[in-house]
C-alpha cells in the first residue's frame, strides 16, 4: 500500500492567523518609527563569499539556450545596501531567504528574514531599537546588554581579545566534545565554538540578551572599533535559547569590503569550498558612497515561535522541507 502523502500544512489554522496579526503588528512598529518597507529580488546574480553559509545555485536559460548562473539569496543585505547608496533613508524588509544545509528545530533551508537599516545610527542607537521591537512584539522585558568579553571572562576567566590557543584549548579540555575544539587551530572558529557550546545556553533565559563588540577576527561585514581595534562593532541577541538577530555597524570602505571578501575566498579555497565572484554592484554602490548607517538582520519564523510559544520552526510555517 503506497503510504498516504502528508499535504496538509504543518502551522494550525488557528496560528496561521496569529502569524498574520504578528507580521501586521511588525509594520506598525516600522511605520510608526518612520522605516520604509522595500522589495527586493530573492534571485541575484552574486551570493556570499561568507564561509559558513551555503548558497543554493541555480541557472536563467534565456530563449537561445545561453545559461546563467543565478543564487537564491541567502540575505537581502546587499540589494538593501544598494538602496541605502541611492539615498532610500531607514528600510526593511520581510522576505524569503534560503540557506542550503540547514536544517532543524530552528532551521529551515528557505525561511523568512527581517532585516532593517537606520542611516545615522551607531551600534548602541540601533540595539535599542531591537529592544524597543522585541518588547513591543513579544511584551518581554527590557533587554540585558553585555559585552562578548566580559561575557567570556564572567563564565571561562578568560579574555577574548587577548586569549591564546594554550588558553583556549585548557577550557577545551574540560568539555565532552572537547575534540571538537582541540583539532581546530583557528582562534576565532575556537571561540566561536566555546561560545555556542558554554555560554549561548546560559543567557537570555529571561530577558532577551545583547552580546555586543565582538572580536575583530568575527567583524564580517561590520566596522571595525576607531577607539581599539580588536574589537568589531557588532551583536547578537538571544533568547529562551534562540539566536534571534545579528547586527553591526556597517562597513562602509570599498577597500575594506575587497579585502575581506579576498580573505573569505581564501579560507574557501584552502577549506575546498566553492570560489563564490565578489558581488561588483555592490562594490559600485558602496564605492559611490553610502551613509554611515547601522543594520540587523532577524529570524522572522524564530520570533514568531517566541510569540507563540512554539517549540519548533515546523509548526510556525505552512509548508516547511518535509512538506513542500
Amino acid at each position: 500500500m503506497t503510504e498516504q502523502l502528508n499535504w496538509q500544512p504543518s502551522i494550525s489554522i488557528n496560528n496561521l492567523f496569529r502569524r498574520a496579526k504578528i507580521i501586521e503588528k511588525i509594520r506598525k512598529f516600522f511605520s510608526i518609527n518612520g522605516v520604509l518597507e522595500v522589495e527586493t529580488p530573492i534571485i541575484s546574480k552574486r551570493t556570499t563569499t561568507d564561509v559558513y553559509i551555503v548558497p543554493f545555485k541555480t541557472k536563467f536559460i534565456d530563449y537561445t539556450l545561453n545559461e546563467m548562473d543565478l543564487w537564491l539569496i541567502t540575505s537581502p543585505e546587499y540589494h538593501m545596501k544598494r538602496l541605502l547608496a541611492s539615498g532610500s533613508g531607514p528600510i526593511y524588509q520581510i522576505g524569503r531567504s534560503f540557506r542550503n544545509r540547514e536544517i532543524g528545530r530552528y532551521h529551515n533551508p528557505e525561511f523568512t528574514m527581517l532585516e532593517w537599516y537606520r542611516p545615522k545610527c551607531d551600534m548602541f542607537c540601533l540595539m535599542n531599537e531591537v529592544n524597543d521591537f522585541l518588547q513591543f512584539i513579544l511584551g518581554c522585558s527590557s533587554a540585558d546588554f553585555i559585552s562578548y568579553q566580559d561575557i567570556f571572562i564572567e563564565y571561562l576567566d578568560v579574555d577574548p581579545l587577548s586569549a591564546n590557543l594554550t588558553q583556549l584549548n585548557e577550557i577545551a579540555n574540560k568539555l565532552d566534545n572537547k575534540n571538537l575544539i582541540t583539532a581546530e587551530k583557528d582562534i576565532s572558529t575556537i571561540l566561536m565554538i566555546i561560545f555556542m557550546i558554554i555560554i549561548e545556553p546560559n543567557i537570555g533565559k529571561k530577558n532577551p540578551c545583547f552580546i555586543y563588540n565582538f572580536p575583530s577576527n568575527q567583524a564580517i561585514l561590520s566596522k571595525i572599533n576607531s577607539s581599539d581595534n580588536r574589537i568589531a562593532e557588532r551583536f547578537e541577541v538571544y533568547y529562551k535559547g534562540i539566536e534571534l538577530a545579528n547586527g553591526c555597524v556597517e562597513l562602509t570602505d570599498p577597500k575594506e569590503h575587497i579585502i575581506r571578501f579576498e580573505k573569505d575566498n581564501d579560507i574557501r579555497i584552502n577549506n575546498k569550498l566553492p570560489v563564490n565572484t565578489m558581488d561588483d554592484r555592490l562594490l559600485e554602490a558602496i564605492k559611490q558612497g553610502i551613509s554611515d548607517c547601522s543594520g540587523v538582520a532577524m529570524g522572522l519564523d524564530r520570533i514568531v515561535m517566541l510569540a507563540l510559544n512554539i517549540n519548533s520552526i515546523d509548526e510556525v510555517m505552512t509548508f516547511p522541507m518535509d512538506r513542500c
